[in-house]
């Protein structure tokens, strides 16, 4: 059985056991991803959704008369943006607008929420540290769109092989909005090997005979989906014609292992952090990791192109 046929199943609550730090890690070890109803408080996640959908309505691409919390497009007025200019980074906007979501406040300090910091620590037994590479996804409906591919993130960040990544939607996600999914199991198999895909990325692994259930499930808002950096994951097609999707990728290691130096700056060097902190009413998170001891890393190209390993 292939994975890209493999059955799919609902995700495990693991609420439950949000404070028995044994039994997170060993369903962590046993599944690759945990994940939580209502982790986090729904007023946080909306105003970061507010805030982003602004930075879309001022450049004209949500539609008009509609409720700005409903996230409608504008589906002519997005489709005139270039498609090279929409696909920049990944991320699903033009690079100003990217740039002008990372520089909102609450969206970089939900990622140092007490409620995600807590679970980290329970799940590495260790001090956390979040990476303050954070990344938003703005995947608006169009045509030419493709959903991210299948892919373990250790290919992405490398560092540590004990990165975690909190991967939630900023309001109500149903399956059929294009979701997250996990590949349940398969960081038992180690590192694969990738080819050149469409989507955010630009890698697909190579998934040959890995004979593991697809876990999914809609989120609402609150709900956290975290996985290792070798869990395999992909995102889900958006199905509506007019609806966007916003999430947030958070990543979080323990903070004595490896970290490369790429993880330490702004997603896709849209901007620099003096820009970004600029404008914050609180800068107590600005730069919060210089002084910490950290341990980087070097990295290694080959990792991304394993091509002698392909099925």
């Amino acid at each position: 059985m292939t994975a890209a046929l493999s059955p799919s199943v609902d995700f495990i609550d693991s609420t439950p056991i949000l404070d028995d730090p044994l039994q997170l890690r060993q369903r962590a070890a046993e599944l690759g991803y945990l994940f939580f109803r209502g982790l986090l408080p729904v007023d946080d996640v909306l105003d970061v959704r507010r805030r982003i959908l602004q930075v879309l309505a001022a450049r004209g691409w949500l539609a008009d008369g509609a409720d700005l919390m409903a996230g409608i497009v504008d589906r002519a007025a997005f489709d005139a943006v270039p498609y090279d200019e929409r696909e920049f980074c990944g991320v699903g906007v033009p690079i100003a607008a990217y740039r002008a979501i990372q520089r909102i406040e609450q969206f970089h300090q939900l990622s140092h929420h007490p409620r995600l910091l807590r679970l980290y620590r329970a799940l590495f037994g260790a001090p956390v540290l979040p990476h303050p590479r954070n990344i938003a996804r703005i995947m608006i409906p169009a045509g030419d769109s493709r959903p991210t591919p299948p892919h373990q993130d250790f290919i992405h960040i490398q560092g540590s092989k004990n990165v975690w990544t909190a991967w939630f939607p900023l309001g109500d996600c149903p399956v059929e909005l294009g979701g997250l999914t996990a590949l349940a199991g398969s960081q038992r198999d180690g590192l694969l090997s990738y080819k050149a895909a469409e989507g955010a990325g630009g890698l697909e692994a190579y998934l040959c005979d890995l004979d593991y259930p697809w876990a999914m499930g809609s989120f609402d808002p609150g709900d956290v989906l975290t996985f290792s950096c070798q869990t395999v994951h992909r995102a889900l097609p958006n199905r509506y014609a007019d609806r966007i999707r916003l999430s947030c990728d958070f990543r979080y290691q323990p903070a004595d292992e490896p970290i490369h130096e790429g993880s330490l700056n702004v997603h896709c060097n849209v901007d620099d952090w003096d820009s970004i902190y600029a404008g914050w009413t609180d800068r107590s998170l600005a730069y919060y990791w210089r002084d910490k001891a950290l341990r980087l890393s070097d990295w290694d190209e080959t990792i991304r192109w394993q091509k002698d390993k392909i099925c």
